[in-house]
C-alpha cells in the first residue's frame, strides 16, 4: 500500500511540473502532438578558401549566433546519409531554347549519380509562363530523364512562381533534406509571387536552393546577365545553398557534379533558441567555424512559430 501512494505521488508531481512547461500543440493527420521544447534545425556546407569541402568537424569547430546571440548548440551530426527530396526546376522559356537538348543531358546524369534508389526521391517541374510537374516523385531516374525528355522551350519566364510552388506545396512535408535545384538563366518576367515572399516559402520549410546558370554560355546583355545571375545568387545565399555559373553547356555536368558533392558533405545542427518569443518575426542565423579560413553556407535565418499557427515542415 505504500509503495502505490509513493507512486501515485511521485506521478503527481511529474504531472505538476510537466503542466508547468511550455507546450505547442502540433497538429499532425488525426493526432494533437505535444511538443515541450522548440528547436531550430540547420543544415550547413564548410568549404576552405580554395573551395574544397571540410567534413570532419565537430559540434565545437562551431558558434551558432541567433541575432547577435550565442546560442547553444544542443544536436550535431554529419549529414551525408538523411534521405533527399529533390524539386527539379527546369527553366524552359524561350531564352534557353537552344540549351534544352543540353540541359537534358546533365539532368538525366544528375539523376542517376545522385539518387540512391529506396531512399531518396525527386520531382520534375518545368517552368516558363506556368509551372508544370512533368514527374511526380519517384527514385528512378529513368522516369525522371523521360520527364526531362519532355521539355519544349518557348514563352516568357515565371521563376518566383515555379520555386514558390515547390518550396510551399511539394517539399513541405517530405522526410529528410529539402532541395530545390533551379536550371534558369534567373530572369523573371511573369511571376505573380515576389522575391521576397519565394524566400519566406524557402525559409519555413526548410528548403536549401541550388541554382545553375545558363547565362555565360550564352552572349546576353551584361545586364541581363548581372541581373540573373543576382536573383539566383540571392535565392541560394539565404537558403544555405549555392550559384553555379558554367562557362559552356559542356560544363553543365561538372556543375550537377559539385551540386551533388555537397548534398554528401552536409552538418546538421540544432539549438533552443534563447527568444522564446512566439511572435511570427525574422530571426538571423550566423553560423561561424573555428578555423578562420572556413567559410560556412547556411539559412540565413527562420521565422519564429505563432501560437494557434503550424509551420509546414
Amino acid at each position: 500500500m505504500r509503495i502505490t501512494i509513493a507512486v501515485f505521488v511521485c506521478l503527481a508531481f511529474l504531472a505538476a511540473e510537466a503542466a508547468q512547461q511550455p507546450v505547442q500543440h502540433v497538429q499532425s493527420g488525426t493526432d494533437t502532438l505535444a511538443v515541450n521544447v522548440d528547436r531550430v534545425n540547420v543544415l550547413l556546407t564548410v568549404a576552405d578558401r580554395r573551395g574544397k569541402l571540410i567534413r570532419n568537424l565537430d559540434r565545437n569547430d562551431f558558434k551558432v549566433f541567433e541575432d547577435g546571440q550565442v546560442q547553444s548548440i544542443s544536436n550535431f551530426s554529419s549529414e551525408t546519409d538523411l534521405p533527399l527530396s529533390v524539386a527539379f526546376l527546369i527553366d524552359s522559356s524561350g531564352s534557353v531554347r537552344d540549351k534544352v537538348r543540353f540541359e537534358r543531358q546533365a539532368a538525366a546524369r544528375f539523376f542517376d549519380s545522385a539518387l540512391r534508389h529506396g531512399k531518396d526521391k525527386a520531382l520534375v517541374i518545368s517552368f516558363d509562363t506556368r509551372s508544370i510537374v512533368l514527374q511526380d516523385y519517384t527514385d528512378d531516374p529513368a522516369q525522371l530523364t523521360q520527364a526531362v525528355q519532355k521539355i519544349i522551350a518557348g514563352g516568357s519566364t515565371s521563376l518566383y512562381d515555379a520555386v514558390f510552388e515547390a518550396a510551399a506545396h511539394k517539399l513541405a512535408g517530405q522526410e529528410g533534406r529539402h532541395v530545390i535545384i533551379v536550371l534558369s538563366d534567373g530572369m523573371d518576367n511573369s511571376s505573380h509571387v515576389s522575391l521576397p515572399d519565394t524566400l519566406e516559402a524557402a525559409q519555413k520549410n526548410d528548403v536549401v536552393i541550388y541554382a545553375i546558370s545558363t547565362n555565360s554560355i550564352d552572349n546576353i546583355d551584361p545586364q541581363d546577365r548581372k541581373m540573373g545571375d543576382g536573383n539566383l545568387k540571392r535565392l541560394t545565399a539565404e537558403t544555405g545553398g549555392r550559384a553555379l555559373c558554367p562557362g559552356k553547356v559542356e560544363d553543365l555536368n561538372r556543375a550537377f557534379a559539385k551540386i551533388n558533392e555537397e548534398l554528401r558533405s552536409q552538418y546538421s545542427l540544432a539549438y533552443g533558441p534563447t527568444n522564446t518569443k512566439r511572435d511570427g518575426t525574422y530571426r538571423q542565423i550566423r553560423i561561424v567555424a573555428s578555423h578562420r579560413s572556413y567559410t560556412v553556407r547556411s539559412r540565413a535565418g527562420y521565422y519564429a512559430p505563432v501560437p494557434g499557427k503550424v509551420a509546414k515542415k
